[in-house]
């Protein structure tokens, strides 16, 4: 797929990591069946690289991997392994054609997580690299904690992997400590001193994943990870649908992306994860075109782009307008238009007054039976004054 910057030309890979770290969430397990058809999903899709999963796990794990890569599908395929050379003899026998091979970086990680050095990590490191690609494997070297590592062991562990083979750089906010500004200074202080592909992996745990993301993106990032509906560790991580369609939107990137798919995946991943697809999520949530407020709704009648960022549509989504407690005369009116009744306004603020008590009664909006009712009893009304 890969999104283009229209000004510059530079490529944007997507890597989607659903599979792998999305399936890491507390409690989410995808059946392989599941794991086979996202996969497909996210390939038809056009997203570049899919990771989907562990090799040295073994079992189901092995399995699912093998038979996605046995789909001979349009995404490259990626194993996660440990800086270890059996994780990566696991992840040759599945066929995948690419690897991240992960390790700590920080600091933090390295004295008491690992209980080691830095030279242990950067020979650990430069061993794995070299094997995988001995065995004609694409690298990509993960820097678990990288945002919380020193800047310029971070610039020697990235030239090690270069010397050893590598073919990227995956910049990890572990714990989702960072901001965009600072982000945006780290990415392009590293990729100014190693002139060196690097992906970003953000998580969410202060909310964002997504700006994080495409602020190392601007700073000089040539790869994006990402899960669909932000599904991940903890908070999650950058969700799909929200860096691309930023991308392309707010920062007019092109690319060859199905942006129609996107609520089918959604839901789909949903489902599998056992996780509801919240109503207020952007770009795939049912509120993304629902429109109650009567200013907000009379304004998307008269012209759709006076409250809507872009056509539902692109996103496999369609326009709605609710009738509650905040709606007004004019969305009123446009409702019962599609039950073939034309309201004058006198009728419009005697139903409207009705729907507004009768939504703050239930709670809640009101759903097509319920207005039909109201306008029943409106008209019956109405007929008794008459007599």
């Amino acid at each position: 797929m890969s999104i283009k910057n229209l000004k510059t030309g530079k490529e944007i890979f997507v890597v989607d990591t659903t599979l792998r770290d999305g399936e890491q969430t507390a409690g989410v397990v995808f059946a392989n069946e599941e794991k086979i058809a996202i996969a497909s999903m996210l390939s038809d899709l056009g997203v570049d690289q899919l990771e989907v999963g562990i090799p040295t796990m073994g079992g189901d794990e092995k399995e699912a991997i093998k038979s996605i890569v046995k789909r001979n599908l349009k995404s490259s395929i990626m194993a996660w392994n440990r800086a270890v050379i059996k994780d990566i003899e696991q992840s040759i026998d599945c066929g995948v054609d690419a690897v991240a091979i992960s390790i700590s970086v920080s600091d933090i990680h390295i004295k008491h997580k690992l209980k080691t050095s830095r030279e242990w990590v950067l020979e650990n490191m430069v061993k794995s690299v070299e094997f995988a690609k001995k065995n004609g494997l694409y690298v990509s070297v993960n820097g678990e904690d990288a945002s919380r590592a020193d800047r310029d062991f971070l610039i020697e562990f990235i030239e090690a992997a270069k010397q050893a083979g590598a073919d990227r750089f995956r910049y990890c906010d572990t714990v989702g400590v960072m901001e965009p500004f600072k982000i945006n200074e780290d990415i392009k202080y590293i990729y100014e001193k190693t002139k060196f592909d690097i992906e970003m992996h953000t998580h969410n745990d202060f909310g964002m994943a997504t700006a994080n993301a495409i602020a190392g993106i601007v700073g000089g990032a040539s790869h994006v990870g990402v899960t669909v509906n932000g599904l991940g560790e903890r908070a999650g991580n950058a969700a799909l649908e929200e860096v691309l369609m930023a991308l392309m939107f707010v920062y007019n990137y092109g690319g060859s992306v199905d942006t129609k798919m996107f609520r089918e995946v959604s839901e789909y991943v949903s489902r599998a994860s056992g996780r509801v697809l919240p109503a207020w999520k952007a770009i795939v949530g049912d509120n993304m075109f629902a429109h109650e407020s009567g200013i907000h709704a009379d304004g998307a009648i008269k012209n759709p782009k006076n409250y809507e960022a872009f056509d539902p549509g692109i996103v496999g989504l369609e326009r709605q307008i609710v009738i509650g407690k905040h709606s007004g005369k004019a969305g009123i009116i446009n409702k019962f238009k599609e039950y073939a009744i034309e309201l004058d306004d006198v009728s419009a603020q005697a139903v409207l007054e009705m729907v507004r008590s009768t939504s703050v009664r239930l709670k809640r909006s009101l759903f097509d039976k319920e207005l039909v009712q109201i306008y029943k009893e409106y008209s019956r009304l109405k007929e008794e004054k008459v007599n």
